[in-house]
């Protein structure tokens, strides 16, 4: 994967973590049992796949044979993460109506990526985004480039997907922090090294079946308690919340238009920029299957986010009256973000509270898998291949580095998320996204759909996006108030996307059309063969014969 590397899910996830409402708890063995079982199934799925491994593109691509449906579960499996699962109904749950609010605003993305990004990169595409973007731009910058905005998502990502896991087993399994940590990051260096895309395609399409049965039954069994009756859910818990009616109104949990809007742009255009996300629709045979993915990944998702809310709904009326899950002081244990967990136990007893728990854990080691080949992918393919050798490695060499990459991304993941255990790193995740819209996104729609792109633009335009989201991030209420302790922020927003990306398209386009270098000049004239083989999936030369 954050995913995967969702954004307020996870950052009031990570947050609740950081403030210190996870403590140690007894071992939870249906759970444990449980997640013993997923996970030899899923070792076995490795065993499997490592089998028929046999060639770059089996190992970054699952050789291209994966359908549309299979590739939109694991789509789904790779963007639902324990942040949206935990985080979505914990904000249901405390705020009520607003929960369905970023529910929706975590869909629009879909669309987009559907009509203007899917039957494209796939025809343009081998194994990552870079390959469009330097389909006609030249290669070194643009795949530096490239790889550097993969990397910063991925890395931050992965620190607040592996912070997360660690507080969210030791709350569940009753396993200590830092064993939980060195746990998931083993298994996920395991199925990336071993297995490549086709194993961590099958662990996610299985954590998606799982996570969906798993809240269709909550769901169902909250639905089945007020008689089906929406109406009469809505109103117990309006009748138990302590917010009242002020549940059901949208619009408390952002302050002003600035930072909805901004929050708006880092949702649809950061989804749209996840490298671990666009490089799953090179799994696919052709474009049509493609699009039929982001089809079918867009309902799965979307029906998800209907049960979260449900789920939110039905926590309030049936676990924050409940004294078995609420503290002294009469919040709930663990945290609100721990409302989804606490409801399974109350609709299911004991047995489906390790099931749901166990699926949370299936749900981080997806995410995290897909994190962890999309880094190592840039690093092989995107550096080494195409950057440092020039595109002369051979396919060994390749997948070598690969590994490589995949142990030391492990490593480094293992030691961010102990090092961060005490930090508040919920920044980080809205950080992955601001650099998703602002770094990658721009380069890839325009790569595709406009003419007068040039290296240049592409590539200055490309890091002053990234670099603008960095440092409106750092300079703003998050870190310069929340983390470093200053008075008062120097950028007001909590969300950069709205400037960074304005400021990444601006760029992009004064420095593109302002080059009037031998190569620019070549590279517009090249968007006309890009343009065929991005609506045919077929060169040039190869469209003249036919």
């Amino acid at each position: 994967m954050f995913l995967t590397a969702l954004l307020y899910g996870s950052l009031s996830w990570a947050t609740d973590a950081m403030s210190g409402a996870v403590e140690q708890q007894p071992l939870n063995m249906p759970a444990v049992v449980m997640f013993l079982l997923f996970v030899a199934a899923t070792l076995g799925i490795t065993y499997w796949a490592a089998k028929r491994m046999r060639s770059t593109s089996d190992y970054y691509a699952a050789g291209g044979g994966i359908t549309g449906f299979q590739n939109g579960l694991a789509i789904a499996g790779d963007y639902m993460s324990a942040a949206s699962f935990l985080g979505i109904s914990g904000l249901v749950y405390l705020s009520g109506y607003d929960g369905l609010i970023y529910s929706i605003g975590f869909l629009i993305g879909w669309p987009l990526i559907l009509f203007l990004v899917a039957e494209r990169l796939r025809n343009l595409g081998r194994y990552t985004f870079a390959d469009v973007v330097s389909y006609r731009l030249e290669q070194l910058p643009i795949r530096t480039l490239s790889a550097f905005g993969t990397l910063a998502v991925v890395a931050l990502y992965l620190i607040a997907q592996m912070v997360g896991a660690g507080k969210l087993i030791q709350l569940l399994f009753g396993l200590p922090y830092h064993y939980a940590v060195v746990m998931v990051g083993v298994l996920m260096v395991m199925y990336v090294m071993f297995g490549g895309m086709l194993a961590t395609t099958w662990v996610q399409i299985i954590k998606a079946v799982l996570l969906l049965l798993g809240a269709s039954f909550m769901a169902f069994m909250v639905l089945q308690y007020v008689d089906f009756d929406l109406n009469l859910l809505f109103q117990q818990a309006v009748a138990v919340h302590p917010k009242g009616l002020d549940i059901m109104a949208p619009g408390g949990l952002v302050s002003d238009p600035i930072s909805a809007i901004s929050l708006g742009v880092a949702l649809i255009f950061g989804t749209a920029g996840l490298p671990h996300i666009l490089m799953r629709f090179f799994t696919v045979s052709n474009a049509k299957q493609a699009r039929r993915s982001v089809f079918f990944a867009t309902g799965f998702i979307g029906y998800f986010y209907i049960l979260t809310f449900v789920i939110g709904f039905g926590a309030i009326v049936l676990v924050s009256t409940n004294p078995e899950f609420l503290e002294i002081n009469g919040l709930l244990m663990g945290g609100n973000n721990m409302a989804a967990i606490h409801l399974s136990k109350a609709v299911g007893g004991d047995f489906f509270l390790g099931f749901i728990s166990a699926v949370a854990f299936a749900t981080i080691l997806a995410v995290v898998s897909g994190l962890t080949l999309a880094g190592a992918s840039a690093i092989s393919h995107d550096l080494y291949a195409s950057v440092i050798k020039n595109g002369n490695s051979t396919a060994k060499q390749e997948i070598r580095v690969s590994k490589i990459a995949t142990v030391i991304l492990g490593s480094v993941a293992i030691y961010l998320g102990i090092l961060f255990e005490e930090q508040n790193i919920a920044f980080m995740v809205g950080l992955a996204f601001a650099i998703a819209a602002s770094a990658n996104f721009p380069t890839l729609i325009l790569s595709m759909y406009w003419k007068g792109l040039t290296t240049r633009g592409a590539f200055i335009g490309g890091f002053a996006g990234l670099l603008t989201a960095v440092v409106l991030v750092i300079v703003g209420p998050i870190v310069w108030v929340d983390i470093l302790g200053n008075e008062e922020a120097l950028f007001p927003y909590k969300y950069p996307a709205l400037f960074s990306v304005s400021i990444a398209f601006l760029t992009i386009w004064v420095f593109s059309i302002t080059d009037r270098s031998k190569r620019a000049e070549n590279e517009r004239k090249q968007f006309e063969y890009q343009f065929i083989r991005s609506q045919t999936g077929i060169g040039a030369h190869e469209a003249t014969e036919h």
